[in-house]
């Protein structure tokens, strides 16, 4: 695996970084054991100074942070800053929140007989952190932020794309006071994934990429018998009621399916519309897409980033050929795009028949999939018509009608009158093929803690 800076604009290879060796990969697993023995005792206290000094550094900092997103992954320059406050954002809730989150609980216990009983949560060693291109600091700090509070250490491997990025996050955390160890960046080559889950200092992955990543990390996990979080694809429903606010629910479509140049696994990826609005809402939808403007990510005016990579196009283009022999039928409804860079010009994707594959396709890029719901229960149906199950948004100015909406829709997350959306204080994660566990808030910070049961009990009490 070459672990390299190509930025996606002009193609050019900056530099490379040879892979991890493996005795890099073993002092790396030394050093963060040796930190976690010590760190597991350090106070919420001193901890949290650790996580507020990390967020103040990234805003401080956030033009040399930003510029390094999108030269290594191409995405706006207000995207990437965008990113790196809400990095801050999370390092700034668990420094808050932590204590509270992992409080000793005590338990009600039928009988006074049984005991006082209190769970603790305590941290358990190294997390093993995998982790994608497309959010390539946001995706470190909500797994970093909320196991480093929890008193455990992290070793990752990034993307091999972003490379500089993966670096500025290990800077970052030995600048905010953690102790040198206790995260740690590694180049590391695809035999590394066994050799680290298999060390009984590791307690622990997350996951967050492809469901073909995922099967082989889980299933690398469960045979080192530690737990894994998959953070997987998704396919997101966006789902348009007829009373629907048509002006407003079409300036959220065009964002929701093209931030971040629709690489994004919450990506608002099939728009499923109301027959009684659905040819005004493609009218505008389409207006709104033609308006979007490509070009270098690092201007203002930019407002469709290239892809990440030539690759990454290319296989896009692919994939949207073999949608069309399965029936697909496909419209350019973007503007031109630069013939220079990993550009992708939006396309729109209908006759999604139950016949035609394609229908359950992740297309990670600006390919919108459009369908016709006859009613709410057609738009439910076609909803769940997927493997995935990540997020959703349901659109109608009847709020209590998109919550009975959004309850029958089987994902981990669906937003009402907003697309899918990450934030330091929601939790983040699916059901299906779209993976298991969750990140940020509490949930997150449990992943990878011990809940221990510590009963106090009269000695004389019965068994």
């Amino acid at each position: 695996m070459a672990y390299a800076t190509t930025n996606p604009y002009t193609g050019e290879t900056l530099e490379t970084f040879p892979n991890a060796t493996d005795q890099e990969v073993q002092t790396a697993l030394t050093e963060a054991y040796d930190v976690f023995k010590t760190w597991r005792h350090t106070s919420f206290a001193e901890r949290a100074k650790v996580m507020t000094a990390a967020g103040q550094i990234l805003r401080r900092d956030i033009d040399k942070y930003a510029r390094l997103v999108t030269l290594e992954m191409g995405k706006t320059f207000a995207e990437a800053k965008a990113e790196t406050i809400l990095s801050a954002e999370i390092f700034e809730y668990y420094a808050t929140h932590a204590e509270r989150l992992l409080a000793p609980e005590k338990l009600p216990v039928a009988d006074p007989k049984e005991g006082d009983a209190i769970l603790i949560h305590q941290p358990q060693g190294i997390v093993f952190a995998i982790e994608p291109w497309n959010f390539p600091y946001y995706q470190i700090a909500r797994i970093i932020a909320p196991q480093l509070s929890a008193g455990n250490t992290v070793l990752l491997k990034h993307a091999s794309n972003v490379p500089q990025c993966a670096a500025a996050f290990d800077s970052l955390m030995v600048e905010a006071g953690l102790p040198k160890g206790g995260f740690r960046n590694l180049y590391a080559a695809r035999h590394h994934t066994e050799m680290i889950l298999s060390d009984p200092r590791v307690c622990g992955v997350a996951l967050t990429g492809s469901e073909g990543a995922g099967t082989i990390i889980a299933g690398v996990a469960a045979k080192a018998l530690k737990k894994s979080t998959m953070e997987l694809g998704g396919s997101d429903a966006f789902v348009v009621l007829d009373d629907a606010d048509l002006e407003k629910t079409v300036k959220w479509a065009v964002f929701g399916r093209h931030w971040n140049a629709g690489q994004v696994c919450v990506s608002a990826k099939r728009l499923i519309v109301a027959d009684a609005i659905y040819d005004r809402f493609v009218e505008l939808y389409k207006k709104g897409v033609a308006e979007l403007k490509a070009g270098d990510p690092m201007d203002p005016s930019t407002t469709l980033a290239p892809l990440s990579s030539q690759k990454a196009a290319d296989d896009l283009l692919a994939q949207v050929e073999e949608a069309k022999k399965h029936g697909a039928v496909v419209e350019t409804i973007g503007a031109p795009v630069p013939e220079k860079g990993a550009f992708f010009r939006p396309l729109l994707m209908t006759n999604l028949h139950k016949d035609n594959e394609a229908r359950h396709w992740e297309f990670f890029g600006p390919v919108t999939q459009l369908y016709r719901a006859k009613d709410d229960a057609d738009a439910i149906r076609i909803a769940n018509d997927s493997p995935y199950g990540l997020g959703g948004a349901v659109f109608t100015r009847d709020t209590q009608r998109g919550v009975k909406v959004a309850e029958q829709i089987y994902t981990g997350m669906v937003y009402i009158n907003h697309p899918t959306m990450v934030k330091a204080d929601l939790p983040f994660g699916g059901v299906a093929r779209s993976g298991y566990g969750r990140e940020l808030i509490g949930l997150g910070i449990k992943e990878f803690v011990n809940h221990k049961l510590i009963d106090v009990v009269d000695i004389d009490a019965p068994f």
